[in-house]
């Protein structure tokens, strides 16, 4: 072998050095801003983004985000200390916008020195908005559209994500594709991290090279080990397949529904028997408009709790995104991170070649 050429190892490791600067370079803005050493955030899971895999997925180089979801100020001032315990890193916290006490969530919030806060489920409102940036967290916002994402800056947010339509749980009409071609290349003015059927490392490089500072991943999280998501739960995330993964159907344009992304099962089949049923009782006069939505809307409550708790995945909401077929065996977060991180490193190296 001439002098001037290495051994064909050396080689291959030199290129997955180059390849693992390259990737630091790629998400360096969003490990930056969020204080990790990988750009990958967790989706915020309703009764599964909890203090153990929000902590493990911090503790692994990520960034873990506690759910806040419908808990109380105490609950989630109990949430927040009990996350600290687990984990000296980095973490968030995702409120929802409609959220009746969401003041007194963004002081809890505060008050425990949480660097990030999330705001969630709608355009957030500007009291809210003011006292996270008084208070010296960094506000991170939802951005479905790239006249909204325009706005969400000039009001405040010091971070973007862009969420396709391949998530889980609520969901937008556009899908991650589209709405990286439409946003990603002119908006530059904060960090934009993309969501939404992201389920291995190579779809995570292809945003990062359209310009997205890092990635968040909800469904590949919540069969981790640290997920206290019931067995059963579990085991239906790793069985399914993409086309499992479903939006709720609306029966009727009168009676608006929410879609939300989860797999096909008994309750959806009753969600649409349900619709069928109300409508009937308000087309008879039996019920008024109101009443009728009303119904509608109360079909699914606690119906994520059964599943994810109680592990009723036939007459629970199974929420998933459509990265779900990924998901084929339960394993630490760390491991799931270092997949990750490796596919990505394996893709860029590869380009190399």
């Amino acid at each position: 072998m001439p002098p001037d050429h290495a051994p064909a190892g050396e080689e291959e490791e030199a290129r997955l050095g180059t390849a693992r600067a390259t990737l630091t370079r790629l998400w360096a803005r969003g490990s930056e801003f969020l204080g990790c050493r990988h750009a990958i955030m967790g989706g915020a899971m309703s009764w599964v983004s909890e203090r153990n895999l929000v902590a493990a997925i911090s503790n692994a180089g990520g960034f873990g985000v506690i759910a806040c979801g419908a808990m109380s100020p105490a609950q989630l001032e109990a949430e927040i200390a009990a996350t600290q315990a687990l984990t000296a890193r980095p973490f968030g916290v995702n409120l929802i916008t409609m959220h009746p006490q969401l003041d007194d969530l963004v002081r809890v919030t505060l008050a425990a020195r949480v660097g990030h806060v999330v705001l969630a489920g709608g355009l957030p409102p500007g009291g809210a908005v003011r006292a996270v940036k008084d208070g010296g967290a960094r506000l991170i916002c939802f951005a479905p559209a790239l006249v909204l994402a325009r706005r969400l800056v000039r009001a405040g947010a010091d971070a973007l994500v862009i969420e396709g339509s391949e998530a889980g749980g609520h969901i937008g009409p556009v899908s991650l594709v589209v709405l990286a071609q439409e946003i990603l290349p002119h908006l530059r003015d904060v960090p934009v991290f993309v969501a939404g059927g992201l389920g291995r490392g190579e779809a995570i490089v292809a945003f990062l090279k359209m310009g997205a500072a890092g990635a968040q991943l909800g469904t590949r999280f919540a069969a981790a080990t640290e997920s206290i998501a019931h067995p059963n739960f579990k085991r239906a995330i790793i069985r399914a397949a993409a086309r499992d993964a479903v939006p709720s159907v609306q029966l009727d344009e009168r009676f608006p529904v929410i879609p939300v992304r989860g797999l096909a099962n008994a309750a959806t089949r009753q969600f649409l028997a349900h619709q069928a049923a109300t409508r009937a009782a308000f087309e008879a006069g039996e019920t008024t408009r109101e009443q009728a939505q009303l119904a509608i809307e109360h079909f699914w409550a606690g119906a994520l709790r059964r599943a994810v708790i109680d592990g009723d995945v036939e007459h629970g909401s199974v929420m998933a995104g459509q990265s779900v077929g990924m998901v084929t065996a339960e394993q630490p977060t760390a491991a799931i991170i270092a997949e990750l991180v490796a596919q990505a490193v394996d893709a860029l190296a590869a380009r190399d070649a």
